[in-house]
Formats: C-alpha cells, sequence, structure tokens
C-alpha cells in the first residue's frame, strides 16, 4: 500500500510536471511565431500615430513575457524610450511619412520623464515642416503636455479635458504596525532629516522636513508643466492656474473657449485635416496609419557607420541591489558593475552615456557600481542621463561622471542613507503564538535574524551604537564622493544633502546637474567629449540565456506583477513597502514617484 502511495504520487508529479513544461514550451513558441511575423510596410502617404498602445520603457526589455497579461494572455508591446526617439528622428527624413498624429487612446504606460523626451523629440521633428496634430475622447494632464507640442489639438464634442494640478499622497503604515505589535528601528545621521522613505513606518503624517521637500517638488514639476502648456497655447501660467483652481474646465466647450484646444469635433471629421495637409488615401480610400511601434522595427542600422566608433548606453534601471542577477526592476550590483567592466575594456567604444532610471537601495552595491564607474571615466567619456529618478543610491552612481543631464521633471539628489530593522517578535508570539529560543557563543550571534518582514528581537544598545557607526561612515563616503564627482565645496555639498530630493529644475541651479535634456542629448555630449564627428550608438545590456532565464522571467513577472496589477493597482503602497521591508543593513533609497496623470 504504501508503495502504491508512492508511485501514485511520483506518477502525478511526472504527468504536472509534463502538463507544465508543454504549456511553457507553447507560450514560447507563441511568442516565437510573433516575433516572426511579416515585416511591417510602411506605405507612401503614411501618418505616423502615437497611440501609446505600446509601453515605451527607459531601458530595452529583456524579460520575453514583459508585457504579457497572465490574466487575458494579451501582449502589450514594449518599445524603449531610445527606439521611440530613434524612430520620431527617422521619420523626419522619411518622404513616406507626412506628419504625425498624437492619439493618446491605447493600454500602454509612459513614465514621466518619457513623456518628457518624446514630446521633445516631436518638437525637433517638427522643424523638417512636417505637421503634428492631436486628438482624443479625453485628455489627462499627462496626455495633454505631450498633445500641447502639436499645431493643433482637437477634443471630441463629448469628451473632457483634466486640468486640476499635482498632488501626492503617502499611505503611513504606523497605526498598522502599532495593533499588529510591530516596532520599526530607524538609524538615521543626524543630518539627514530629510530622509523620509522610512517614515511611513515610525510616523503617521509626514515630518515638517518631508512635507516641505514634497511641497517643493510638486509645486516644482508643476510649473515646468504650465510653462510649458502656457508658451504652446499663448496662454499665461496664471490664467492655467485659476483655472485649475476654479475647475473651470469641466466641459469639453470650456476648453475650447479658454483656449486649451482648437475645436470640437468627431474622429471621422479628422479626415478633413488630413486632406488639408495635403495626404492622400489609399486604394481603398483610407488613410495609411502607422504605429510607432510599428515604424520602429522597420528601421535598419545605418551601414555607413557599422565601423565607426561607438557610443554605448548602458542601463542602470530598477532598485539597486546586492549580488548578482538579472530581473526586471532590479540592478544588481556586481551584474552592472561586470557589465561596465566589459564596455570599458571594449576598445570599440570610446564614450558611454549611463541611463540611471533608480530609487536607489543598497549601499554596498551602490559602492560596488561606483567603483566600476570611476574606472570607466579615467579611460573613456562618462555622461549620466537620468530618466524618471536617479535619486540616493542612483545619484551615488552617477556622481563620478563627466556631466550629468536630467530632464526637468527628473527627480534626483536623495543624498543621504538609512538603517532599518522592523522588530516582529512581539507580534509573532502575540498575534501568532509563535516563540523563538535558541543558543550563541557571543552576545549578538543572532543579531539580524528575521521571521517574516523583520527581525526576532530588538537591537541591543551596541549593537544599535554600531548600525549608527555604519550610517555616519556612508554618508559621510556618499557626500566625499559627490564633493569630488561634481567638483563641489563639502560645505555646499552637505547643503544640499540631508536627504533632500531635488526636481530637475532645481537639480540644475544647486549643482547637481550640468544641464537640462535626454538621452539624445547625453550621447551628444558623450561624443563631443570623445571627439567623435562620425559614431555608432550601441546598447549594452545583459542577455538572459537558457532555461534557468526563461524561468526566472516566468517567476519574475508572475510574483512582481501578477500579484500587484491583476487588483488594479490597490496594492501599490504594499510594493513601495515592500521595497523597503526586502533589505536590511544601511539603505540608499528614495520612495518617490511623481505622476502627473
Amino acid at each position: 500500500m504504501k508503495f502504491l502511495k508512492i508511485f501514485l504520487a511520483a506518477l502525478l508529479a511526472v504527468v504536472v510536471g509534463s502538463v507544465l513544461t508543454t504549456l511553457l514550451w507553447v507560450m514560447t513558441l507563441v511568442g516565437m511565431a510573433g516575433s516572426m511575423e511579416s515585416p511591417v510596410l510602411v506605405e507612401e502617404n503614411s501618418i505616423l500615430m502615437l497611440d501609446l498602445s505600446e509601453s515605451i520603457t527607459d531601458s530595452p526589455a529583456t524579460d520575453p513575457f514583459a508585457g504579457l497579461d497572465f490574466m487575458s494572455m494579451e501582449m502589450t508591446p514594449t518599445l524603449s524610450l531610445y527606439k521611440a526617439m530613434q524612430a520620431i528622428d527617422a521619420a523626419k527624413t522619411d518622404d513616406r511619412i507626412k506628419g504625425i498624429y498624437i492619439r493618446p487612446l491605447g493600454a500602454g504606460l509612459t513614465s514621466t520623464a518619457a513623456m518628457e523626451e518624446l514630446r521633445a523629440a516631436i518638437a525637433d521633428f517638427k522643424q523638417c515642416g512636417k505637421f503634428v496634430v492631436a486628438y482624443s475622447e479625453s485628455f489627462g494632464q499627462g496626455e495633454y503636455y505631450l498633445s500641447t507640442v502639436a499645431d493643433k489639438i482637437y477634443l471630441q464634442k463629448e469628451g473632457s479635458l483634466s486640468w486640476m494640478g499635482m498632488s501626492y499622497t503617502i499611505p503611513f503604515f504606523k497605526g498598522l504596525f502599532d495593533k499588529l505589535g510591530i516596532e520599526y528601528e530607524i538609524f538615521r545621521p543626524t543630518a539627514c532629516k530629510y530622509k523620509s522613505a522610512v517614515e511611513p513606518y515610525f510616523l503617521k503624517k509626514m515630518s515638517p522636513e518631508n512635507r516641505e521637500q514634497n511641497e517643493q517638488m510638486i509645486h516644482s514639476m508643476w510649473q515646468v508643466l504650465n510653462q510649458t502648456v502656457a508658451e504652446s497655447r499663448g496662454i499665461t501660467v496664471e490664467e492655467l492656474n485659476r483655472l485649475a483652481d476654479n475647475l473651470e474646465l469641466t466641459l469639453p466647450e470650456d476648453a475650447l473657449k479658454h483656449g486649451l484646444v482648437d475645436g470640437l469635433i468627431y474622429e471621422d471629421e479628422m479626415e478633413s485635416y488630413f486632406a488639408e495637409q495635403g495626404v492622400e488615401k489609399n486604394a481603398d480610400q483610407e488613410y495609411n496609419f502607422v504605429s510607432l511601434g510599428d515604424y520602429a522595427s522597420q528601421l535598419v542600422p545605418d551601414v555607413k557607420n557599422l565601423t565607426a566608433p561607438q557610443v554605448a548606453i548602458i542601463y542602470a534601471d530598477g532598485q539597486i541591489v546586492d549580488g548578482e542577477g538579472t530581473q526586471s526592476g532590479m540592478i544588481f550590483g556586481n551584474s552592472l558593475a561586470e557589465e561596465i567592466a566589459k564596455v570599458r575594456k571594449n576598445e570599440d567604444i570610446q564614450a558611454v552615456v549611463l541611463r540611471v532610471n533608480s530609487p536607489g537601495g543598497s549601499a554596498l552595491a551602490s559602492d560596488v557600481i561606483w567603483r566600476e564607474i570611476k574606472l570607466l571615466q579615467a579611460e573613456k567619456p562618462v555622461v549620466v542621463s537620468m530618466g524618471d529618478y536617479a535619486a540616493s543610491g542612483g545619484y551615488y552612481i552617477s556622481a563620478p561622471a563627466d556631466a550629468i543631464l536630467c530632464n526637468r521633471l527628473t527627480l534626483t539628489g536623495s543624498i543621504g542613507v538609512f538603517g532599518a530593522f522592523p522588530y516582529v517578535g512581539e507580534m509573532a508570539e502575540d498575534k501568532l503564538g509563535i516563540t523563538f529560543d535558541n543558543v550563541k557563543t557571543n552576545r549578538s550571534a543572532d543579531f539580524g535574524q528575521g521571521f517574516l518582514v523583520g527581525t526576532i528581537r530588538p537591537t541591543t544598545p551596541a549593537e544599535k551604537a554600531m548600525l549608527i557607526r555604519s550610517v555616519d561612515k556612508v554618508y559621510e563616503s556618499f557626500t566625499t564622493k559627490v564633493s569630488q564627482g561634481r567638483n563641489l565645496e563639502m560645505e555646499k555639498v552637505l547643503d544640499i544633502a540631508g536627504g533632500r530630493v531635488w526636481s530637475g529644475v532645481d537639480a540644475l541651479e544647486i549643482g547637481l546637474a550640468d544641464g537640462h535634456g535626454g538621452l539624445k542629448e547625453a550621447i551628444a555630449v558623450a561624443a563631443s567629449k570623445a571627439g567623435l564627428e562620425q559614431f555608432r550608438v550601441v546598447e549594452s545590456q545583459p542577455e538572459l540565456e537558457g532555461l534557468a532565464a526563461f524561468f526566472s522571467s516566468m517567476n519574475a513577472r508572475i510574483r512582481a506583477e501578477y500579484e500587484l496589477d491583476a487588483l488594479g493597482g490597490a496594492l501599490q503602497p504594499y510594493k513601495k513597502a515592500r521595497e523597503v521591508l526586502d533589505q536590511r543593513g544601511v539603505l540608499m533609497y528614495c520612495p518617490y514617484s511623481y505622476q502627473l496623470f
């Protein structure tokens, strides 16, 4: 009987394993089949459509299942920001493309920084004399900001336009922790009063310093939006703020009356506009539209530059963690350092752009990366291009660069550190009935031993003193590296540090950046510093290999995204909390991610 049970269990395992393996291979073949679709044919008299159907990512997706919704088994295409800008640039001189149609109705995601750089690329496109027009049934603030680059903006007759300002809300977990019996021990240098990543775990509202920096940041970003829209639409900043304060853009007629749109029409009436621009219909009496992703897919490398010196783009995209690995949304310190070393040793690469889009993370991993950036910078020009944020550890790895460019909507700085140790011992006993006992050779031999999301005992005075020395030392090292890398007096660095986060506008004024601009401008600066007139841009990125990479991407996707996004973003506060709770020791982390929408 026992043998039969074992045999049946083994047989069931084989059957289940075979079914899962078959399913995975089917999904792989489906992906391969999708990648072997017929190439995109761009017809004459085509209109390049920016419908945001693709998710425009800061770095190229290495996950073969990026964009796959496991609920519906449908794929949202992904397109890297660099490829998107390449496509818009190529369309300038492509006689088949007559103009750009901004039609924001897709399900793709685009970050704040990507929106700013796309808008700049479209503004540059307009210099060729081709038209740019925008239309939507409903404009969100970010979509409208992008659309104001157009020659004309049209809104559906019963549509809407959101323009009400920016806000930022932080969930605080102190009350929950009190109910659960969790005590959060925080270790911050005294000077790091703005380092607020851990405030939600020991406070019930923003500290005065945190409120001060948040208010300054959202006002700075809102001012960028207002000024951009005001210049594009011929409306004063004061008037735009008045409209937002009084909610005077409730109806589509209001948007037309106040000059935010040029007409209220149905989409079929856009055909008259295209005809006025000289665009001809095809044989089926329809206009030819090509999406940004499809257009980008048919671009071919410039064969004239295949042997030219190279400018490499290295991506530092995600939270910085210790060790080696490849996972979406994570920067593994040793893995990125190895990638940087390979670029340093490649004689064909003569300049480097480090694209940083990171809130930081592990102080140790940040220093591992910093060292390789420093070695690279000693041999080749290194220019940092900042995305949505390059804060805390993200700024730490940027500091050695020859030049730093940021977008006006970038969040950066956060020069500070903290240590975090949640103690869950009382919660485990009172709520779960779990107790702990051990033997040890020395007083602190069990220091940091954990259960669930925290440690099983509070820290001792000696351990507290050790942690305070650690964070003080890392803060001193951080500020010193910034002082040396940015050629700033230490007094100045300490004045703008303290864990304070700055907008891209402020970063330029206080010396944390050298100019405003995106990837395109950073590439030009890097090439100039290397004395290159003719060059080829290459993207350096780790590649997943074999079944290990396959299962890794599946696991990361299901565990990190399906788990959270299936609830429509309701668990996003938990995701932010988990980013901090998952790490121990001394951290360089910035929790902010403002959105325009």
